[in-house]
C-alpha cells in the first residue's frame, strides 16, 4: 500500500498519491480502491497535475463510488451453501449473460440472470431517427432472426400508415421469414447440442445455414442483416436464380434433418441430458409470458401465424408442432419440426408466387424504382425526399406481433404526426423467456443449467436492446 507519498514518473502518465492512481491513454482509474474503467478520459496533453487536480476533484471521485442501488453481490438463501458465478464470459450462454448460482453440493437452490452487458438503448434511440433509419437497428436484436425483426417492425408501421402489400410482396416476405427460421433453428440445434458435448452436429447444422445465408446475399447483398423488408414492401424483388437455388435447398435440407435426428433423439446419452430436466407447465408459461417452441413443448398449440395470420399466412397449409412433456427434450422435438413445417411453407410460397408488384402504391411511404430517377427529375426528388425525410404516420399508436423462432415479438409504435416514432417498445420474446430460467434450474444439478440455457433458444442482442 502506498500512502502520503507521491511518485510521479514523467512520460509515464502515472501519478500515485493517497492512493490515487491515475494513467493516462490507459483509460484506467483508481480511487480510493475503487475501480472504474473509463471509455474516454479527455485528459489535456500529457500534464501530470492537470490529471491529479482532475481526479481528486469531489466531483469525479464521486463518479466512481459504486451505486447503492448496484448489487455488487448475493446473499446466500440457506446455511451450507456457496455462491457460484456462471459468466458474464461463459461460452455456453448465447451471448453476455451472467447466472448468478447458489448451490447445495452441486445442486442448484436459487438462480438469478444479471442482464445489460450488451446494453445499447435502440428503443430510445429509434424515437430520434426516422423510421427508415431506425430500421437496421432492428437486425442486430435478434441478429440470427433478422428478417422477423424487419417484418414485425414494418407491419406496424404499415398498420399506422394503413397500407397493404401486394400478394407478391407478402409471399416473398413469408420465403425470408421462414429462411431465418430455418436458419435460426439451425444455429440453435448446432450449438445447443455442442453445448452438451454433441460437437458433430454443429458441422452439420452450420453447414445447411451457410445454404441459407447464401440465399440472403443472393437477394440483398447481406448475409446476416439485409433490412429488406421494409415499411411499404421489400427494398427489390427475387434475382435472378434465387428461385433455384432456393428449390436445391428445399430438397437437400430434409436430409440433413434425417442425420441430426438419427444422431440424436435415440441418442442415449442426449435422452439422458435433456429427458425430464426443465419442465415447465402451460399455465407456468403463461405466468411469465414465455411463448414460441417453449410454450408448444408443454402441449399448447399457440402458433401467432395460425391465431392471428400476417403477410398472407392464412393461404398456407402447416401444423403446430407440440409437446407432451415440456422438457428440454420436448423442446428439441418441437424446434426440429418446426423446420420440417417451414419447408412446406417455403414449398407453397414458391410454387404458388404471384406475379405483380411488391411495394404499396402509396408514393408517400415507397421511393420510385430505381430505374426511375435515371430519366425523371421528379422521381429523383422523391426518392430522396423519402430517404432523407422519410414518411408520417398520422397520429395514433399500434402493435403487430409475428411468431419469431424464439416466440411472439411485436414492435409497439406511438405516433405524434412527425417522421420520428415518439415511443417504440419491442415485445422481445428472448427477454420473456428467460425468466422462466430462474425457475427451471431450481432442484436441478449445476450441470444441466447450459442444457436449460440452450434449450429456450436465448439471444442476448433481443435482451439487452
Amino acid at each position: 500500500m502506498i500512502a502520503d507519498r507521491n511518485l510521479a514518473i514523467d512520460d509515464r502518465d502515472i501519478v500515485i498519491g493517497n492512493r490515487n492512481l491515475v494513467i493516462d491513454d490507459r483509460n484506467l482509474v483508481i480511487v480510493n480502491r475503487d475501480l472504474a474503467i473509463v471509455a474516454r478520459i479527455g485528459l489535456v496533453g500529457r500534464d501530470d497535475s492537470i490529471a491529479t487536480a482532475r481526479y481528486n476533484s469531489p466531483a469525479m471521485r464521486q463518479a466512481f463510488i459504486p451505486s447503492e442501488a448496484v448489487a455488487t453481490h448475493v446473499e446466500r438463501t440457506e446455511e451450507g451453501t456457496m455462491i457460484i458465478n456462471m459468466g458474464p464470459q461463459h461460452p455456453s450462454t448465447h451471448g453476455v449473460l451472467r447466472v448468478v448460482c447458489e448451490l447445495e453440493g452441486e445442486r442448484i437452490v436459487k438462480a438469478e440472470c444479471v442482464i445489460g452487458y450488451l446494453h445499447t438503448g435502440m428503443e430510445k434511440e429509434a424515437e430520434y431517427l426516422t423510421y427508415h433509419k431506425a430500421l437496421p437497428m432492428t437486425d442486430r436484436m435478434d441478429y440470427l432472426s433478422a428478417n422477423n425483426n424487419n417484418l414485425a417492425f414494418s407491419l406496424s408501421i404499415e398498420k399506422l400508415l394503413g397500407v397493404e402489400i401486394p400478394p407478391r410482396g407478402q409471399y416473398l416476405r413469408v420465403i425470408l421469414a421462414e429462411l431465418s427460421r430455418l436458419a435460426s433453428h439451425l444455429v440453435w440445434i448446432g450449438t445447443h447440442a455442442m453445448d452438451l458435448g454433441a460437437m458433430t452436429i454443429f458441422f452439420y447444422a452450420f453447414r445447411e445455414r451457410e445454404k441459407i445465408l447464401d440465399l440472403f446475399e443472393m437477394m440483398s447483398g447481406a448475409r446476416m442483416m439485409p433490412s429488406w423488408i421494409c415499411p411499404g414492401g421489400l427494398r427489390g424483388d427475387m434475382p435472378d436464380g434465387f428461385e433455384d437455388r432456393l428449390r436445391q435447398l428445399l430438397r437437400e435440407l430434409p436430409r440433413a434433418l434425417d442425420d441430426i435426428e438419427g444422431m440424436l433423439t435415440e441418442n442415449p446419452i442426449w435422452r439422458e441430458r435433456t429427458m425430464g430436466i426443465g419442465a415447465l407447465t402451460t399455465e407456468e408459461c403463461f405466468a411469465l409470458g414465455v411463448s414460441g417452441p417453449t410454450l408448444r413443448a408443454t402441449g399448447f398449440a399457440w402458433d401467432i401465424r395460425k391465431a392471428h395470420p400476417y403477410s398472407g399466412y392464412d393461404q398456407f397449409e402447416f401444423n403446430i408442432p407440440v409437446g407432451t412433456r415440456g422438457d428440454v427434450y420436448d423442446r428439441y422435438l418441437v424446434r426440429m419440426a418446426e423446420m420440417r413445417e417451414s419447408l412446406k411453407i417455403l414449398q407453397q410460397a414458391i410454387d404458388g408466387l404471384p406475379d405483380g408488384p411488391i411495394n404499396t402504391s402509396d408514393l408517400k411511404v415507397v421511393p420510385p424504382p430505381r430505374e426511375a430517377i435515371d430519366t425523371s427529375m421528379e422521381s429523383l426528388i422523391h426518392w430522396f425526399k423519402i430517404h432523407t425525410e422519410g414518411f408520417r404516420p398520422p397520429v395514433g399508436e399500434a402493435y403487430v406481433p409475428v411468431e419469431s423462432p424464439k416466440g411472439e415479438l411485436g414492435f409497439y409504435f406511438v405516433s405524434d404526426g412527425t417522421n420520428r416514432p415518439y415511443r417504440m417498445h419491442t415485445r422481445a420474446p428472448s427477454f420473456m423467456n428467460l425468466q422462466a430460467l430462474e425457475k427451471m434450474a431450481v432442484g436441478r444439478l449445476i450441470a444441466d443449467l447450459v442444457a436449460l440455457i440452450g434449450s429456450i433458444d436465448i439471444v442476448l442482442g433481443e435482451i439487452d436492446r
